[in-house]
């Protein structure tokens, strides 16, 4: 009877050990803080399950706004962050928060606005276009929310030559809201907006809206990858989030990268081995 009992007792010990590692296999994710545009165009749905079919690795994704994003790793909230604002991302490796800044691909930004263009922007000249859209007072709609895209807004109002701090007024209207949301105001209000194409590719609710300033070379949009610091936070996962960037860098990430396409227009082109 002893000896049964040694036995059950040492065979509910190791169905414990089984399970657990078990649940240790399924459990085993990090957490990516990427931008809305990564996840609103529709691209992580794409590239994820081609990951993890190839590692095992899921991927936690939580998006905001760029400035957001960086401001989770820098309180150790995420394993690897992957965003669109290169002087943001490299005062975060200065400030020794990422480990290695690494290109990943890129898009651009567009004008959207009212097909009707009150405001007579349409054209090739970021700059010029913003500063008719001032000079209208047309409305505006920002995302206001210290995102890559809200960073390159305010890039671009400044060249212009536009002082919002002097000219705002009720024609430019701060949402602090992702892509996606603030594009649903700009179509709710007929207003004109920055935004990345990927995102606006995967937007259906449309309305009288269409894209007013594309093709200027200042419109470029690079997005990059940087695992967070491990001697910051030792909880960090380094290993598998060294896994994700090997792959998303990769032949198979970055083509995985390129097949994404809506309509056959292809929303993000990988440039890792520049």
């Amino acid at each position: 009877m002893q000896v049964r009992n040694i036995l059950r007792r040492g065979l509910a010990a190791a169905t414990m050990i089984m399970i657990g590692l078990g649940a240790s296999a399924q459990d085993r994710f990090i957490t990516v803080a990427s931008t809305t545009s990564t996840e609103q165009s529709g691209l992580f749905a794409h590239l994820l399950p081609a990951f993890e079919k190839a590692t095992g690795i899921k991927v936690r994704v939580v998006a905001l706004g760029t400035g957001q994003a960086l401001g989770l790793a820098r309180r150790g909230d995420a394993d690897v962050v992957f965003v669109h604002d290169k002087a943001a991302e490299e005062k975060f490796i200065a400030e020794s928060y990422g480990v290695k800044r690494q290109e990943v691909m890129y898009n651009d930004f567009i004008l959207v606005g009212p097909k009707a263009d009150p405001a007579k922007a349409l054209g090739r000249d970021i700059l010029e276009g913003l500063r008719r859209v001032e000079a209208a007072k047309a409305p505006f709609v920002s995302r206001g929310d210290k995102s890559g895209t809200h960073a390159a807004e305010l890039r671009y109002w400044k060249l212009a030559g536009v002082d919002l701090d002097a000219r705002k007024g009720p024609w430019y209207r701060d949402t602090g809201s992702g892509m996606g949301p603030a594009l649903n105001t700009a179509a709710s209000m007929n207003a004109y907006i920055l935004a990345d194409r990927g995102t606006w590719l995967n937007f259906k609710n449309r309305g009288e809206m269409g894209i007013v300033v594309e093709g200027d070379k200042a419109l470029f949009n690079q997005y990059g990858v940087i695992l967070v610091n491990p001697a910051r936070h030792t909880h960090v996962k380094q290993a598998d989030g060294q896994k994700f960037i090997d792959w998303v860098v990769s032949k198979d990430g970055q083509q995985a990268i390129a097949d994404y396409k809506i309509g056959g227009e292809q929303l993000f082109f990988p440039n890792a081995a520049k």
